[in-house]
């Protein structure tokens, strides 16, 4: 019994350990006020205007001009990212789409979400949104997986009229991440999150020189070291139930001791 004892205490303590690992679940909280975040959109991949998660880019434009953003995301995140295109008052029917590519700007699918949709004439607005899989920590190199690093968001109109080319638009832009934590957790990790100028930053270290980075871009407690999830917690809290049970059942079942000793014709 007293086994018992010591194995509850310790069960206790893992579980009170494991409640941060619960508040995973919960949306990742806004980034810096947006009065930081972008006003303007890059054209292309290179140029592609940097904003924080849970911050609100905005960005005037023309009717067919191709807009980038860039932001990061981190291993165990499920990035949603949203956007809305305020249109002129006389417009013909326009379809709009949202496109995100991760940083080897490989296309990304969208799990779920409207990504592509068109504004009838006259439509004041329209509303895009596309949801990521899971950021992996790793994955086969034949893999479309996410991965830590750098995503880039592309808004562009598909189809337009010559009427409507290069009408005034106005578009927000905002990615929002939903932390999984160990549900999504993988055997192994990158090396280093694929965020533009990694490779040429620590080449520089190696060599002692002034690093040059061509993006600045990370979350805002850092890239995660990989390593921790809420799988180790889990996996020790089921290791303790094992114990239990183990413990349990032996002091059940082991009866109690030998039999009293009876003499022969007793």
């Amino acid at each position: 019994m007293r086994a018992i004892r010591v194995l509850s205490a310790a069960l206790l303590t893992l579980g009170l350990a494991a409640a941060p690992a619960a508040a995973d679940s919960s949306p990742s909280p806004s980034a810096s006020a947006d009065g930081k975040a972008p006003t303007q959109a890059g054209t292309s991949f290179r140029t592609a205007a940097e904003m924080d998660q849970g911050q609100t880019a905005t960005a005037s434009a023309s009717t067919g001009d191709y807009l980038y953003w860039s932001f990061p995301a981190d291993t165990g995140q499920r990035p949603t990212v949203k956007a809305t295109v305020k249109l002129p008052d006389a417009h013909a029917a326009q379809t709009w789409q949202l496109d995100v590519y991760d940083g080897l700007r490989r296309h990304q699918s969208c799990q779920y979400g409207a990504a592509t949709r068109t504004a009838e004439q006259g439509t004041a607005t329209v509303d895009l949104t596309c949801v990521l899989r899971t950021v992996r920590a790793w994955s086969e190199p034949w893999a479309n997986d996410p991965l830590p690093g750098t995503y880039y968001v592309r808004l562009t109109v598909l189809n337009l009229g010559s009427a409507d080319l290069g009408l005034p638009v106005r578009a927000e832009v905002r990615a929002d991440s939903r932390n999984i934590g160990g549900a999504a957790a993988v055997d192994g990790s990158l090396g280093k999150p694929l965020v533009p100028g990694i490779a040429v930053e620590s080449e520089a270290e190696k060599d002692g020189s002034k690093s040059a980075v061509l993006s600045a871009i990370e979350p805002d407690d850092g890239w995660s070291s990989h390593w921790w999830s809420s799988r180790w917690v889990w996996t020790a809290v089921g290791g303790v139930l094992a114990a239990l049970a183990g413990v349990g059942g032996y002091a059940l079942t082991r009866g109690r001791g030998r039999p009293a000793y009876v003499p022969p014709g007793a």
